[in-house]
């Protein structure tokens, strides 16, 4: 393993100008630009990784580089918007190497062409703490349809994609975290749950069907009971508990510990899409996500009043839970 690294000008060139998309001008300018398709609303947002709190130093740099570009684009497919491009500011430590650096931009490059969203400019730079890897995605929506996150009404229908707790149990399986479960887990399981947690599947199959149906939505980055709470303003909310989706291999290290479903629900890193239906588009919705391939479960109701999401278990009294999500502070 090679330690010699170039200066920042090389590095550029070498791993990122490859990258760069219409208006990054192969990244040789000091900005990019970027024009919207006429009758288009541009959408932003910004997310960061920072190692030791939002992924494992010794995770894959393909893995990092792949969950830094996904979690940004979880938030622009939440809100029906097509990708369009990312800036990229990454600060490296001390140590970082050519090696880690030319995996990064491997990792960086497959995730990029996979979600169609080319890197437009950014920038490098040194830190004396931790790596932490910013990103700033745009995307577009056709004008003033962007789904914002509040407004849900009483009588709609609360909506989850995919699966829940997969990455919260794969962190807590994961080799690395010294706090971590030591329970018996299937070989198959573990590394399916990990493989959840390294690698957020951003729902952008769903933009063009929230667009159409849904009334609010939101990723679920910090867990599904706190992210869903940040969705009700005026209202409050009735959950079925065995409604929410829950992989096979979840459901099989829940089973071992059933302390576990806490985590499965408050852990976070799902990335999923979370809204809010009327109720009379319901089955319109959720016909639309399966022809988009992603499968949408009914879990719940919003309701009239003021307060937290209410959860219920099979036999109907209330579950509460010691932190309702993962807090960055």
């Amino acid at each position: 393993m090679s330690n010699a690294r170039a200066g920042e000008e090389a590095l550029i060139a070498r791993y990122f100008a490859p990258l760069a998309g219409p208006g990054a001008e192969e990244l040789r300018d000091d900005a990019a630009s970027l024009t919207s398709t006429p009758g288009h609303d541009l959408v932003v947002t910004a997310d960061a990784i920072v190692a030791g709190v939002h992924y494992f130093p010794d995770d894959p740099p393909t893995s990092i580089a792949r969950k830094a570009l996904g979690v940004n684009l979880s938030d622009l497919a939440a809100k029906g918007a097509t990708p369009r491009g990312f800036l990229l500011t990454l600060a490296l430590p001390e140590d970082w190497t050519e090696t880690w650096l030319a995996g990064f931009a491997e990792g960086l490059g497959a995730a990029s062409r996979d979600f169609g969203c080319p890197l437009l400019g950014g920038d490098t730079v040194r830190t004396n703490g931790a790596a932490m890897i910013a990103i700033t995605a745009f995307g577009e929506v056709p004008a003033g349809t962007m789904v914002k996150r509040q407004g849900a009404r009483p009588g709609d229908r609360i909506c989850v994609s995919g699966t829940i707790g997969d990455a919260a149990l794969g962190l807590r399986l994961h080799p690395a975290n010294r706090r971590g479960w030591t329970g018996p887990v299937d070989a198959a399981d573990r590394a399916a749950l990990i493989e959840r947690y390294r690698h957020p599947k951003p729902r952008l199959m769903l933009a063009p069907v929230l667009r159409r149906h849904v009334r609010v939505a939101m990723d679920v980055s910090d867990g599904l009971a706190g992210d869903l709470a940040k969705m009700l303003t005026g209202v409050t909310a009735r959950v079925i508990l065995a409604d929410v989706p829950l992989s096979d291999a979840a459901r099989r290290v829940i089973a071992s510990d059933p302390t576990l479903l806490e985590t499965a629900l408050t852990g976070g890193d799902d990335y999923e899409i979370l809204c809010a239906v009327p109720p009379d588009a319901r089955d319109d919705f959720l016909a639309g996500s399966q022809a988009a391939g992603v499968a949408m479960t009914d879990i719940g109701s919003i309701e009239a009043g003021e307060g937290p999401p209410i959860f219920l278990d099979e036999n109907g009294a209330e579950r509460a839970f010691a932190r309702a999500s993962f807090s960055h502070f």
